[in-house]
């Protein structure tokens, strides 16, 4: 058998992907992007699986009806479950969106209880049942710190295989510039999110590139307006989830399965040459004097689904200011669920919400 024909023998074996949150609306717009081929490839076969609450399997049938009668031929199999020991098991990729949202009246320590005890036992079954090489995306908030309470709760498996998403803020921030600018979203590139994905993070485009009539111009030249860059810009990406909630009475979704597509998409091909994107990834060794031991958003670049921390960027007397202050809020969430995860109150089964 040449090269070339175990390199397609090994391409033909589907490959599977957890969902969970499922029957929920960032599913539902996430799922055909996924098993038509945007993410993983358009050659690679998927296997999906589809966890969610037990409440919520009756949806989820309805779900797997919709995706067989798409009749796509990347798709071998769907899986549906309320179980994690089915759910996590010999997974390649898991893209964990289901969480508890925070309630009316509910303390903001009462939701990382709460979502604790869901990453903490979904980080345990990836434990248990995944393969070591699996990539876990955590979408559901507070997506950083979930994101840690799972790797932590996930020891054998390298922390550099968790991420977070703030793909979504990194593309409200690509879109900003572009639309300022009255260019299309792909002559911008390079902008960064640091931190947080709540309204600490910060939306840096010190580094960012704006092509405009063939030239590749600094985003402050290509802008003209550094008041707005510097204050309007960053507020509205801050602030945007909330803006789409008040339009919408419902949290981003469509927006949110585009970013998870690109994110996944990026580990599994890789980043452009000379090109980053924002991920929340293991801050521990950064170059950037961001505290140890958090989930953090940072430019990467990738290559062989390994992320890479870009280094070297000249940091300023502002960014430095808004890159500490997003990192004392992920300290604070840190040492809050840590504090948690020691704890033995937890129910079993936790019982997850679909955000």
């Amino acid at each position: 058998m040449t090269g070339q024909d175990k390199k397609q023998t090994r391409s033909a074996e589907p490959i599977r992907v957890l969902v969970t949150g499922a029957a929920g609306q960032i599913a539902y717009s996430l799922l055909f992007g996924i098993a038509k081929g945007d993410v993983f490839g358009k050659d690679q076969p998927i296997c999906l699986v589809l966890l969610d609450i037990t409440p919520m399997l009756p949806v989820l049938d309805g779900v797997v009806m919709e995706l067989q009668d798409c009749a796509l031929p990347l798709l071998k199999e769907v899986i549906p479950t309320d179980k994690e020991e089915v759910a996590f098991k010999d997974l390649d990729a898991a893209i964990l969106v289901g969480s508890m949202p925070r309630r009316e009246g509910m303390e903001r320590k009462d939701l990382l209880k709460a979502n604790v005890a869901i990453f903490k036992s979904q980080g345990a079954a990836l434990e248990k049942y995944a393969k070591k090489t699996v990539k876990v995306l955590v979408v559901g908030n507070p997506a950083n710190t979930n994101c840690l309470i799972a790797a932590k709760s996930a020891p054998s498996i390298p922390k550099e295989n968790f991420s977070c998403l703030t793909r979504l803020d990194h593309n409200r921030a690509r879109s900003q510039v572009a639309m300022r600018c009255g260019v299309p979203a792909t002559s911008v590139k390079n902008v960064i999110i640091w931190g947080n994905h709540s309204s600490t993070q910060y939306p840096d485009v010190h580094h960012c590139k704006v092509n405009k009539e063939g030239k590749d111009l600094a985003c402050f030249d290509a802008v003209k307006d550094d008041d707005w860059l510097k204050g309007a810009f960053i507020s509205t990406v801050q602030q945007r989830g909330a803006a789409v909630i008040a339009a919408r009475k419902l949290s981003s979704a469509m927006s949110a399965a585009k970013a998870i597509c690109d994110h996944m998409r990026d580990i599994w091909s890789g980043t452009p040459e000379g090109e980053f994107v924002s991920m929340g990834v293991y801050s521990t060794s950064n170059s950037y004097s961001v505290p140890e031991d958090l989930i953090y958003s940072f430019p990467v670049q990738i290559k062989d689904k390994q992320w890479k921390i870009v280094e070297g960027l000249a940091i300023n007397d502002f960014s430095r200011c808004k890159m500490d202050a997003t990192a004392t809020e992920l300290v604070e969430e840190r040492d809050t669920a840590v504090a948690f995860l020691s704890l033995k109150c937890f129910p079993h089964k936790p019982t997850s919400h679909v955000i």
